[in-house]
């Protein structure tokens, strides 16, 4: 998350993408033939007036509408209680999902403390969120910090294990940590479809030696956390993460440096958040910004893109509805499919318990209306 400091569940059995689009399709293929043979009975009844045509949707699952609640196991220990939107208590995840969010960011810290709101995330936390996330038909992303707490442009200190390493051990460093902890997920059989090498790093990570400032070294440990990823599930997508989504000339700068020094990944993850831009808040200011961003990275550079972070003010909840369905609609416009998804940053972290005031989530315990937005199609 960007700034934080400074401002088809199936019982027991969990279902492959494939056999849930398989199902879907069913489930499709079936009500088209019982409307269409509805229709036609309706024609033959001799009616004078014309059937009624009832529109058919069908949800694209291929799209992801996602959300970080790396938050979440902190709340549930705390007490925190959950409320869907008539105000009936509920597991977290199935009120997510009733929304349309069929995605989870996770993110994971090296040796985090126990304060509620800045550690925790260790790999065992993660790993068991992952699995949980799975359990409920949810695609997964991991997010890589490289930090024991919050990384983003503000601040990338490397863990204090690490601290006084030569440039050399921190190569090494970041890919067996890398692979320890892609192993454990493997292991608990979770293959992340995607993973984040770094959070937010224009200025680059486990500074001072991954400064963008040398881009050869920065480059060089990407690399590392690529490859140890892809040695352990190498059909995750290897993620690499800028923050203000809408600056083009920002976007350029880095990954033409990035290209230029040999990285290895495959998705640009943009964060875009208007409250934290610079001048007005208003997302209508710079939202095409963003659109032409995403279509120039798709044609500059070949890869796919991804908003990975993304989020608005908890007290003007339609604003950020509204925000939200023109991130969607401008995704899915990029051409070639190459538009992967739209992530929101901690949607249920209610500013009650994170103190936190671009969460989605209000004072009584539900959601506002701004997490509808994923429910558009």
């Amino acid at each position: 998350m960007g700034n934080y400091n400074v401002r088809l569940n199936a019982g027991n059995r969990i279902l492959s993408y494939r056999d849930q689009n398989i199902e879907i399709m069913n489930k499709f293929y079936f009500n088209f033939l019982l409307i269409t043979f509805l229709i036609l009975l309706g024609c033959k009844s001799g009616s004078s007036e014309a059937p009624a045509v009832i529109p058919v949707v069908v949800p694209d699952y291929s799209f992801a509408k996602g959300a970080d609640i790396s938050w979440l196991p902190q709340m549930e220990a705390s007490g925190y209680k959950f409320y869907n939107d008539q105000g009936v208590e509920q597991d977290c995840f199935q009120i997510l999902k009733d929304h349309g969010i069929n995605s989870i960011r996770l993110r994971t810290w090296v040796n985090p403390s126990d304060n509620p709101q800045s550690g925790h995330c260790s790999k065992d936390e993660t790993v068991a969120m992952a699995v949980r996330a799975q359990k409920w038909g949810m695609r997964v992303m991991i997010d890589f910090h490289y930090s024991d707490s919050w990384a983003d442009p503000s601040k990338q200190i490397k863990p204090a294990a690490w601290d006084g390493h030569s440039f050399s051990q921190l190569l090494t460093d970041v890919y067996d940590y890398t692979f320890d902890v892609m192993t454990a997920l493997k292991t608990a059989g979770v293959s992340p479809e995607w993973v984040q090498v770094g959070n937010e790093i224009p200025g680059g990570m486990l500074l001072p030696e991954g400064s963008s400032t040398n881009f050869s070294q920065l480059v060089q440990l990407i690399n590392k956390g690529s490859d140890a990823i892809k040695a352990v599930s190498p059909t995750s997508k290897v993620v690499l993460h800028i923050d203000q989504g809408n600056n083009n000339a920002r976007f350029r700068w880095w990954f033409d440096n990035a290209k230029a020094n040999g990285a290895r990944y495959d998705v640009i993850g943009m964060s875009y958040y208007p409250y934290w831009l610079d001048g007005s808040p208003d997302y209508t200011l710079s939202i095409d910004d963003l659109a032409n961003n995403l279509k120039d990275m798709v044609s500059r550079y070949g890869k796919e893109v991804m908003v990975v972070e993304v989020g608005g003010e908890d007290i003007k909840p339609q604003n950020t509805y509204d925000m939200l369905v023109a991130v969607q609609q401008k995704m899915k416009a990029v051409p070639d499919n190459k538009g992967l998804g739209v992530m929101y940053w901690e949607p249920e972290g209610a500013k009650s318990w994170s103190g936190y005031s671009l969460s989605a989530w209000g004072a009584d315990g539900k959601p506002t209306i701004a997490l509808n937005a994923f429910l558009v199609n």
